[in-house]
């Protein structure tokens, strides 16, 4: 993490942990994809990302909550899950999703995307007709693009209808690294 936010989330933590809840557990995790950045509510994870720690903390700060700290009893379940999602150890997440960062419309396409199984691709085109709007889908590809909760929430298994893998926040690498951890597990499964 950054020194200013760093700083900033000791303050928050080490202020509030005593007299107040936190609102949001904020940190992040260093992985197979890179780094991601973290962010747990009392109603799941709100944010799992690729995007810089600033921009996700001023994010959360305005729609989540202004309480946010530091708090691994929060954070290190999901960072658990994510270890063994990337050894192949875990198919499905347990860890609840808060979808609160992601617009009504994404929300609902985030929605038919944590249904597509594990070891499998879908298309936006698919996805579109899931929602009833079948011709959207720019607006599909909009709201898979803004995931707050990737790889939790796996938007990388929606490709195009091509085949080819589209556009992903992490990059095509971690993309395809994804789908060949899922791809490796389901065949040897």
């Amino acid at each position: 993490m950054s020194g200013d936010l760093e700083a900033l989330l000791r303050v928050t933590s080490d202020t509030y942990r005593d007299d107040r809840p936190l609102d949001v557990a904020f940190g992040t995790y260093d992985g197979a994809v890179g780094r991601l950045v973290l962010a747990v509510t009392s109603r799941g994870i709100a944010s799992c990302s690729f995007e810089d720690e600033n921009i996700v903390y001023e994010r959360v700060a305005k729609h989540v909550g202004s309480m946010i700290g530091t708090d691994a009893r929060r954070l290190d379940p999901v960072r658990r899950e994510l270890d063994a999602y990337f050894s192949g150890r875990l198919r499905a997440f347990a860890t609840p999703v808060d979808l609160a960062l992601a617009t009504s419309f994404a929300r609902t396409v985030l929605q038919k995307t944590m249904a597509v199984p594990y070891g499998t691709t879908t298309t936006m085109e698919r996805i579109g007709e899931l929602i009833g709007r079948p011709r959207a889908l720019r607006a599909v590809g909009n709201a898979l693009s803004s995931n707050p909760v990737c790889v939790v929430v796996p938007c990388h298994r929606v490709v195009r209808e091509d085949g080819e893998l589209g556009d992903y926040a992490g990059g095509a690498a971690a993309k395809r690294h994804l789908l060949n951890v899922e791809r490796r597990e389901s065949r040897g499964a």
